[in-house]
Order: structure tokens, then C-alpha cells, then sequence
């Protein structure tokens, strides 16, 4: 393997590594070198998926596929793969034989951090009332009551230092987001504005704020995840300096 491909290969292991452990499944059990990731309190995919981690791990796929559908379907979930750089291209041309579909297309971005970055954000005390926090981010994205025991759950168990932010105008939430500090990177998450509030620079406001309070723990690198169908997120990232580092997208059964 060329050196600039390994070190890619580091690069994005890293990421996944920290999100890991930022965005934390209830069950984690390994097939090989695929991380087997299961959320019963929560449906997101990105607790509930198949994550492979080396691209030379691609024997017994069949074998593989229905003994780990079992464990998905004995927790109500239907069996989901989420596939990085780091998954061998046999497995998607595997599932493409059997049909599974691609859903979700994601980029991970990063930014680095220095005072010029920061130096103008509004310094911002992170929320140590979760439940506050918690009433402001359903509002600001509009989850349903039945998801919160498991959005509770999961922030509750980020492994990193977490940092709540909310932003609020006249007493009510109008942006929120969660920003790990884990050391030299920063992840961003659950980055949201209430619809009627979008394009006024609230979100603009409230990740500078976060990547200060960061910083100022020894961050050094920003990064975060985002679906490619949400262009003006996108087009936010961008406009602040963010960077395409890799892409992921799922699979799963047509049924």
C-alpha cells in the first residue's frame, strides 16, 4: 500500500474513532473488523449499523450478512450497513447482487482551528442543565416525544468532554448544537435552527461559539459529519472553511 494512501487510510480512522465515541452506541460488538454498532432506545443509523474498518476484511459475506441480520432484527432494527473508505469494495458490490439500496450519502469535514478562526465568536458558556438543553434541541429540530428517553441516554453517554450549546433569541431556542472536545479534535453534532429562523446567521453564530470554547480546552482541528442532500448546510460548512475529508453512505434490504 503507497504511503499517501495509508495515511489516508489513518486519517479517516481517526474520524471514525472519535465519532465513535462521540455519538456512543448502547451495544458494540465486533465481527472481524466490522464494528457491529445497536441502539435499542434510539432508530438513528448511525447507532445502528454495520461499520467494516479494513479494507481487506471481505471473506464469508454471505455467512456474515445473515448472522449479523439476526442480531439487527432481534433488536427491531433492520439490518444497515454504513460504509466508509474504510469498508472493502467487494461488500457494496455484494449488496449491489442482492439488491440492498444506498441511502444517506454523507461527507465528513474538517476546519482547522486558530485565533483567527475564533477570535470574533461570542464567548458562550456550554448548558449544564441537560434537560434544558435537551427541551431546546426538540424544539429547534422537532423530535417527537417517543425519541426522547434515547437522546437523553445517548448524550448522557458521550465519552469525551461535551459542550451543550444553545442559542436563543428573546427567550427562545433558536439554534443548537453539541461540539465534543476530544483531544485536538472538535466535533460538531446535532447541528440544527428552527425552520422559521434559518438564514439569519444563527447557526454561523452558535458553531463559532462552540469551536471557541473548544479551542480554548486545546483543540486544534474541527470536523463534522453532514448528509450531501442538505445543501445549505453544506454551503454554511463551506462558507466557514470547512473541507471535504471522505464520504459514507448506508445500504440496506429493499424490503
Amino acid at each position: 500500500m503507497p504511503d499517501q494512501e495509508r495515511t489516508e487510510l489513518a486519517n479517516i480512522r481517526r474520524f471514525e474513532a472519535a465519532g465513535f465515541r462521540a455519538w456512543p452506541a448502547t451495544s458494540v460488538q465486533y465481527d472481524g473488523t466490522w464494528a457491529l454498532r445497536l441502539t435499542a432506545s434510539h432508530p438513528s443509523w448511525r447507532l445502528n449499523s454495520i461499520n467494516p474498518l479494513d479494507p481487506s476484511d471481505h471473506h464469508r459475506l454471505d455467512e456474515r450478512l445473515e448472522r449479523l441480520s439476526r442480531r439487527f432484527r432481534a433488536y427491531g432494527r433492520p439490518p444497515t450497513f454504513r460504509l466508509s473508505p474504510l469498508a472493502a469494495p467487494e461488500i457494496s458490490r455484494h449488496l449491489d447482487e442482492l439488491g440492498w439500496l444506498v441511502a444517506k450519502p454523507s461527507t465528513v469535514m474538517r476546519l482547522p482551528l486558530s485565533e483567527d478562526v475564533v477570535c470574533d465568536a461570542m464567548h458562550q458558556i456550554p448548558l449544564q442543565d441537560m434537560n434544558r438543553f435537551v427541551n431546546a434541541a426538540f424544539q429547534v429540530h422537532g423530535y417527537g416525544p417517543e425519541l426522547r428517553p434515547g437522546f437523553t441516554e445517548m448524550i448522557s453517554s458521550i465519552k469525551p468532554e461535551a459542550g451543550l450549546f444553545v442559542l436563543e433569541e428573546n427567550g427562545v431556542p433558536v439554534s443548537a448544537t453539541i461540539c465534543t472536545h476530544d483531544g485536538i479534535l472538535a466535533g460538531l453534532f446535532e447541528v440544527g435552527t428552527v425552520e422559521s429562523e434559518r438564514g439569519k446567521g444563527h447557526a454561523r453564530r452558535m458553531i463559532l461559539s462552540a469551536l471557541r470554547w473548544a479551542y480554548s480546552r486545546g483543540a486544534r482541528q474541527a470536523w463534522l459529519q453532514v448528509e450531501e442532500s442538505n445543501a445549505s448546510a453544506v454551503n454554511l460548512y463551506r462558507s466557514l472553511g470547512f473541507l471535504d475529508v471522505y464520504h459514507y453512505h448506508y445500504r440496506h434490504p429493499a424490503e
